[in-house]
């Protein structure tokens, strides 16, 4: 059954097209991030009026001023800010944009599908390395930085998907995601979980990973393919195959794709280290190790 068609009333619409537009134009000209994040989300959440009360120096109350200030996203961390090998001069503007996309996420305003689709897309294509055209990006959606992520046209990723790409994340046209799957670029050591190792994970056109299922870092996740409802994806997926469980194993092949399919005993491969990234760390990097574990085994 295909989906029908939903407008809002024209009103609506004008207005939403304005306000999106007129955030987009801003970000695509020469004013601070920062800034534009800032006063976008100050008029979001009704508070322009305490806002400027505040700026021209009104007493608030600790919270009020922890709220007003907590628009700007200069006076926020996010968890990628930690990760010692991120590109900080790119992260710098992810950040803010990230913020906004988060943020705006926490209003009222995020259940308006219409809108909030359009607003997302359009926070897509300057956060992005690459947004393709008809995204459909529902709420909840998180990623590390977002800059490190490329995405084809038409694809839809449904609520509270973790798209992780601290490595690399490539994902083709038409691809849909379900609610609640995680798909990761990266792994921690098993004896040193301080260190990372970071992958180019790949969902190539027409594949559908399902409810909360699992792609692990470094997989492909062929053309057309299948992820079933809570799998775990350990290795690679062949095109046009169904793989359930955990790990997840090929179970059969997409009816009428049959002759141009590899053998349904193909998959599962782990490729990853075909697709691992390199990095190197600052040489004047401050380390941070918040386990302070003594990671010697017995004897040493």
């Amino acid at each position: 059954m295909t989906k029908r068609h939903v407008s809002l009333p024209a009103a609506a619409e004008s207005a939403v097209d304005r306000f999106v537009e007129a955030v987009d134009d801003r970000l695509s000209g020469p004013e601070d991030t920062c800034e534009v994040v800032q006063e976008t989300l100050v008029d979001l959440f009704g508070d322009r009026e305490p806002y400027e009360a505040w700026r021209a120096g009104g007493d608030v109350t600790p919270a009020e001023k922890v709220r007003l200030q907590g628009y700007d996203p200069c006076n926020a961390s996010l968890e990628a800010e930690y990760y010692a090998e991120k590109d900080e001069e790119q992260f710098t503007r992810s950040k803010h944009l990230q913020w906004l996309w988060r943020q705006f996420d926490a209003t009222p305003m995020a259940d308006n599908v219409e809108f909030a689709l359009r607003f997302r897309q359009m926070l897509a294509n300057h956060l992005f390395a690459e947004a393709g055209d008809g995204l459909r990006l529902f709420k909840g959606i998180t990623f590390s930085y977002g800059h490190n992520i490329e995405m084809g046209d038409n694809v839809v990723v449904h609520d509270d998907v973790h798209l992780d790409d601290r490595g690399k994340l490539t994902v083709g046209d038409r691809v849909s995601i379900s609610d609640d799957a995680h798909v990761y670029s990266h792994v921690h050591d098993v004896a040193d979980q301080t260190e990372v190792d970071n992958f180019h994970t790949i969902v190539r056109d027409d594949a559908r990973i399902t409810y909360d299922a699992l792609v692990s870092a470094g997989v492909e996740v062929g053309r057309n393919a299948v992820v079933g409802a809570k799998s775990s994806v350990q290795g690679d997926v062949p095109a046009h195959h169904v793989v359930v469980g955990s790990p997840a194993s090929s179970v059969k092949i997409k009816p009428g794709w049959e002759d141009v399919a590899e053998p349904l005993d193909a998959g599962g491969v782990n490729r990853s280290d075909e697709r691992r990234i390199d990095y190197d760390l600052p040489a004047n990097l401050e380390q941070f190790d918040e386990f302070r574990r003594d990671r010697r085994p017995p004897g040493e």
